[in-house]
């Protein structure tokens, strides 16, 4: 890695702004359409920033007791919610950073928020198990318990939510929670990514490999050599490529023409220490990805998962968070220093 600053950034990551919050940056995302960039920390801080100049809007603080967990944006990017140790999740206005609702949520950790693509519902996950509320913050309804506690939800529909525990990916019907697929593994999921049509889902698991299932067949297949566990995943817009952390090197795996059974796939070697987060631009094949030692890359990728860096910049800190502009024209990185660092995309 070149001898680089976030103020240094090469190829098509141009200097844009920093600022920093109280703790280690936890969560963040943008609202209003790119007009506003929200980072949290996790000892209850949340902030909002002009998303063009970096300048702060608002900030509110203590507002989880014990710590900040999770933040999700609202589609609609008005309103967002936050979740922490003290069992609550929390609607707030992106405009004014105010309480709108205060959800009650369980006596346990809350530790993943989601909202439906649609809006409408705001699901939780809260030890062993799933909420969804309605959109005056009502609970429509509440699982019984997992097997273990929750380790992601992901909604593959507007009517549908998906959960992963120890053992297996479950998916509820989103306004009765009635029970539907069901898909069952041995082993601890640690993440979970859904294609855009819903029909792979894909899990890192405890044993450092990934696990997926095709639901329309649940035909399922394992990907193993990875050197810790797979906890970055992510589908491209288009569910072509699925890439993963789980070491030092980005693994792609590519669906294209029946993949990724019997293929190579392409890895991204780079990063100095293992990889914490990545995520795919809204549009095209373009994936950042940030490891331990602060590093950020931008690559440029082909349909076979190979690909090219095309950007590279380095925080204070590891990077806990990367989240694209909607309009992929600027990169925002949240870092464990409390950094929030924006680049401008050249």
């Amino acid at each position: 890695m070149p001898d680089l600053t976030a103020d240094s950034p090469q190829g098509i990551l141009r200097r844009g702004w920093s600022a920093a919050v109280d703790d280690y940056a936890i969560a963040g995302g943008w609202a209003r359409g790119g007009e506003a960039l929200l980072a949290a920390d996790s000892a209850g801080g949340v902030h909002a920033f002009n998303g063009k100049s970096g300048a702060g809007a608002w900030a509110r603080r203590g507002t989880h007791d014990g710590g900040l967990l999770a933040m999700a944006v609202h589609p609609g990017g008005t309103a967002f919610a936050t979740a922490g140790q003290d069992g609550r999740a929390v609607v707030w206005d992106v405009a004014d950073g105010e309480p709108k609702q205060t959800i009650e949520v369980g006596a346990g950790w809350v530790e993943h928020v989601a909202w439906s693509p649609d809006g409408k519902w705001l699901a939780a996950a809260c030890s062993r198990q799933v909420c969804v509320y309605g959109p005056n913050g009502g609970e429509v309804w509440r699982s019984a318990d997992h097997p273990s506690t929750v380790s992601a939800i992901a909604w593959s529909t507007a009517g549908e939510l998906a959960s992963a525990c120890y053992g297996r990916v479950t998916f509820f019907d989103a306004a009765t929670g009635e029970l539907g697929q069901k898909l069952e593994w041995k082993g601890s999921l640690v993440s979970m990514a859904l294609s855009p049509d819903g029909d792979v889902v894909a899990c890192g698991s405890q044993d450092n490999t990934v696990h997926f299932w095709r639901r329309s067949t649940e035909e399922d297949s394992m990907m193993s050599g990875y050197a810790g566990k797979p906890s970055a995943l992510a589908f491209d817009a288009s569910g072509t490529l699925l890439a993963t952390g789980g070491g030092k090197k980005v693994i792609v795996w590519s669906f294209h023409d029946g993949g990724p059974e019997g293929t190579r796939p392409g890895v991204l070697d780079l990063h100095l220490q293992p990889v914490k987060t990545l995520a795919f631009a809204r549009r095209g094949m373009r994936l950042a990805t940030a490891g331990r030692d602060g590093d950020v890359v931008v690559w440029s990728l082909d349909k076979d998962g190979t690909g090219e860096p095309i950007g590279v910049a380095v925080l204070a800190g590891y990077g806990t968070e990367l989240c694209w502009r909607p309009d992929g024209r600027a990169l925002a990185a949240l870092d464990a220093q409390g950094g929030t660092t924006v680049w401008r995309i050249g």
